[in-house]
């Protein structure tokens, strides 16, 4: 049995990775809130991360630990600008400063397929990444942290997970799938750049989680994508959720600009982790059906 510090262990994929392995570890949960899972399966450290935290409550010695928080206003720039930074970044910092201090074998670090940017092709890990200020606040936030943790290699695995756009099940309605639901359900248009729009390969949560799971086996460090098995434009994937709610969607095009796609070349996620199971067809049958 390890003793494994989490992060973000009410959220989508960290919520999944304790049901998972809550009966197997010693768990020690970071949260600011409490819930049902979290006190069944875990040790409750009460800690926010956007504020300086007291390290006096960590356990002295972990394993692994595992930093999936993030900030919940990351489209709130540059307003909730502190908060991005002191989530994504200062909390990552001192967390790996811990995990160092604490003889921590892994850390691993939910960064973002979004640190490619858009191009017209997939993105492999060894894609040169630019730091821009294009990216955004919040992608170059996961970007500082992804330079930050690559200082911390010689002391630990330092595990770097690149998600491609997860979704699942009591997924936040603001995220990208459960809007495209609604979007159909409700008939209201979708824009799309040309006719087609952007190219994508979502992430089933269970999928997800079982890549923060293996990765914790992993020897040495690694910045891997983790995608799902199908690539698909938006204009497909709103087809899809329309056959599956009974209703056709409707399409605002703009032929005036052409899209910037997000595909994740997944080929090193499949030679160190495992292929991903879930195809979107039924992992949006999960999501509709819950």
């Amino acid at each position: 049995m390890s003793t494994i510090l989490i992060t973000g262990g009410t959220g989508l994929i960290g919520a999944e990775v304790i049901r998972r392995i809550g009966a197997e570890h010693a768990i020690y949960a970071v949260s600011r809130r409490h819930n049902e899972l979290l006190s069944k399966k875990t040790r409750v450290i009460p800690c926010d991360l956007s504020q300086p935290f007291d390290e006096s409550l960590f356990p002295a010695e972990i394993d692994a630990v595992i930093h999936l928080a993030q900030s919940e206003h990351f489209r709130d720039f540059p307003a909730r600008a502190a908060d991005v930074f002191n989530v994504n970044t200062r909390a990552t910092f001192e967390l790996l400063d811990y995990a160092r201090r604490a003889g921590a074998r892994t850390f691993i670090y939910a960064s973002s397929g979004g640190v490619y940017g858009t191009g017209v092709n997939g993105f492999d890990e060894n894609t040169p990444i630019v730091a821009r200020s294009g990216l955004g606040f919040y992608q170059s936030s996961k970007l500082c942290s992804e330079i930050l943790a690559d200082n911390y290699t010689s002391f630990m695995n330092v595990i770097l997970l690149r998600f491609f756009f997860v979704y699942g099940p009591e997924q936040k309605p603001s995220m990208l799938i459960p809007r495209l639901v609604e979007s159909v359900r409700n008939g209201t248009p979708i824009s799309l750049q040309g006719e087609s729009g952007i190219r994508i390969n979502p992430t089933y949560v269970s999928d997800a989680a079982d890549a923060v799971i293996k990765s914790l086996a992993l020897i040495d460090s690694h910045k891997i994508n983790i995608g799902g098995p199908d690539v698909l434009s938006l204009r497909e994937i709103a087809t899809e959720i329309g056959e599956l709610v009974g209703r056709e969607p409707v399409f605002s095009i703009d032929n005036q600009s052409q899209p910037g796609h997000l595909i994740g070349d997944i080929g090193k996620m499949r030679s160190l982790l495992f292929s991903p199971k879930v195809s979107f067809k039924k992992g949006l049958a999960y999501l509709i059906g819950s």
